[in-house]
């Protein structure tokens, strides 16, 4: 299906969207929409003709878990809703531990690469499977930017893409800017990338921009897309016509007329790097048979090897063998930030509540607690760990705290923070 020119939708940038002229179609973050109801925006998107596809990043396709069937048929409803030619997610793992360790639930709370290894490929492949019998359309991939690379890894990026697409039939989502990341902080040439990836399974490109901080890129989704970004797509171009080609942003939003210019930029890059004419569709159909379960301990080994990666990088565990040191604590570190940024949108006033003291007191308390079970109730045990170990000096604003931990915690058993917040609240109202 031939998709066009699209743009990333985002509520902050809904009213630019619905103006931009030349918007084939737009992609939504899944979870970022409920289940039986659209905003309007993408309502009147959807009566103009606009198509709109729904862009999964909570599956984590490639951890050791078989794909949770409740997130799985929550993808499949937005999908129906949509009324989407295709899904997209992730090959990447976002949490880790739990059963299969013996060991706590952890989430990373961003995406993170998955070994390429025969193990890990034979665990996403069987992933890949489950998801595709439980979505009602077909699936795409995204290859993912990393910070950090596992050591002796088996298989380069474009062989373990191909080898998945052989073996599952699932198409490709190409982010140029995740091939470009790779090329700056892993040394990974995105030319040799895409001669070994089946490009004739791409089902649409993404582009988008970020910035290098000594020597590292971060794939911020909040600049401008760079000339070398623009390179790499250039190079898939001469190699493919994609079906699609979308802009995404995700912060720092610009006003609808640097929006509009990006995309002309990426029109032009595309008329001007020419290349074949069509493409040959050998593997966009439904796969040709059920992928081989995982042997034996595949599994087990990812999850052990995933599980160790991830604590390190939330819960300050000692680093894995054969990772980079520097590398491990920058991601850590953006972790930890990245953190403390969705927290700060999901529940907006905490900042407001500890003004310039928020970022500070998150980054310390998310030090010692990785979270377990999403932002919403990852905002709450941050509460809970300043209401324990003292609250805030300013009696108006631990009031304020207060008020809004109880508003939002529900219904829980008497623990040791209940009774504290209970016995804060009595004191406040004595004075």
């Amino acid at each position: 299906m031939k998709l066009g020119i699209g743009i990333g939708w985002r509520p902050e940038i809904a009213a630019e969207v619905e103006a931009l002229t030349g918007v084939d179609w737009v992609e939504v973050v899944a979870e970022n929409l409920c289940a039986d109801h659209l905003p309007d925006s993408l309502v009147r998107l959807r009566e103009r003709g606009v198509t709109v596809v729904p862009h999964g990043v909570s599956l984590g396709l490639g951890g050791a878990d078989r794909p949770d069937a409740e997130r799985l048929a929550g993808l499949a409803a937005r999908a129906e809703l949509l009324g989407t030619p295709l899904v997209t997610e992730h090959i990447a793992f976002v949490r880790a531990g739990g059963p299969l360790t013996a060991s706590p639930r952890l989430e990373a709370g961003h995406l993170l690469p998955v070994p390429r290894t025969w193990d890990a490929l034979e665990v996403l492949c069987e992933n890949v499977a489950i998801a595709q019998d439980a979505l009602p359309v077909p699936l795409a991939l995204e290859n993912i930017a990393a910070l950090v690379s596992w050591p002796d890894e088996e298989l380069t990026e474009g062989q373990f893409l191909a080898e998945l697409v052989e073996r599952t039939g699932v198409r490709l989502l190409i982010d140029v800017a995740n091939l470009h990341t790779n090329h700056v902080n892993l040394g990974q040439d995105p030319a040799k990338a895409l001669d070994e990836l089946p490009v004739e399974a791409i089902a649409y490109v993404h582009v988008a921009g970020g910035v290098e901080k000594n020597g590292v890129w971060h794939d911020t989704h909040a600049h401008p897309v760079t000339a070398p970004v623009l390179d790499v797509l250039a190079e898939l171009r001469s190699r493919v016509d994609p079906p699609g080609v979308l802009l995404e942003r995700d912060d720092a939003f610009p006003p609808g007329a640097e929006l509009a210019a990006e995309l002309e930029t990426i029109r032009g890059t595309l008329r001007a790097a020419g290349g074949p004419s069509g493409t040959e569709r050998r593997n966009t159909g439904p796969r040709r048979g059920t992928p081989a379960p995982a042997r034996a301990g595949a599994r087990d080994r990812t999850a052990v090897a995933q599980t160790a990666l991830l604590s390190a990088l939330v819960a300050g565990t000692p680093a894995p063998e054969g990772f980079d040191h520097r590398r491990l604590s920058v991601q850590s570190r953006a972790l930890a930030a990245k953190r403390a940024d969705v927290v700060a949108k999901v529940a907006p006033e905490l900042p407001e509540i500890l003004g310039d003291g928020y970022r500070a007191a998150f980054l310390d308390y998310a030090r010692t607690r990785p979270m377990s079970d999403g932002y919403r109730r990852d905002a709450l045990d941050f509460v809970e760990r300043i209401l324990v170990h003292g609250g805030l000096p300013d009696p108006v604003a631990q009031r304020r705290l207060t008020h809004w931990w109880e508003d939002r915690s529900g219904p829980r058993p008497p623990s040791r923070t209940t009774r504290i917040v209970r016995a804060a609240r009595a004191a406040l109202a004595g004075k």
